[in-house]
């Protein structure tokens, strides 16, 4: 039978194009995963810019300010980010001493984002820490900022995955200098 035998060669070319179409599609996708797709850390950096609305009150004793930040949210993936509102915490040796609110935004694809806020730095805390002393003879003030950035990553703006980012970063104020350096570690979790 011609038929037949036609047939089954014509449906061995299917299988095997089939075939080598799928391994070519898994190889594809396997690359692009570890080099496009791949969740890369995102870089954030706190920029004080102004201090502000400093009060004072001597009894019972209380010292308040505000510190006018920038925060650069510099997004290394393929995939944008929104994510919502959210509150970093500042803390002195273990004590909250400010929160600094963190609207909702969206970070682009492979972009940069700066975003304006404040901190309400209550210093009454800093002031009575056991280690505020030690600190202030020292010259310099440690601190520690924990962010925790909850939201949804679009990618190719087909995908969409949620994703947390948590961020931590270690700020050392100079007193003599009136500097600030800070260094920040990123790590985002689908």
């Amino acid at each position: 039978m011609p038929g037949a035998t036609s047939f089954r060669k014509g449906l061995k070319i299917c299988g095997l194009t089939t075939f080598i179409f799928l391994i070519i599609s898994v190889v594809v996708f396997v690359t692009l995963y570890f080099t496009m797709f791949k969740p890369k850390q995102p870089q954030v950096i706190a920029h004080p810019v102004s201090l502000e609305n400093i009060e004072i009150q001597i009894y019972p004793f209380s010292l308040n300010a505000t510190i006018g930040l920038v925060i650069t949210i510099n997004n290394r993936n393929y995939g944008s980010f929104k994510y919502k509102n959210s509150t970093a915490y500042i803390d002195y040796h273990e004590t909250n001493i400010a929160e600094v609110p963190i609207e909702s935004e969206s970070v682009p694809a492979r972009g940069k984002l700066d975003l304006s806020t404040y901190a309400n730095v209550t210093a009454d805390k800093l002031v009575t820490n056991s280690n505020f002393w030690n600190d202030l003879v020292a010259g310099s003030f440690n601190l520690t900022s924990t962010t925790t950035l909850r939201g949804k990553v679009t990618a190719l703006k087909i995908f969409k995955l949620k994703a947390t980012v948590f961020s931590i970063c270690d700020i050392s104020i100079f007193i003599q200098t009136r500097s600030l350096e800070s260094n920040c570690y990123s790590k985002i979790k689908l």
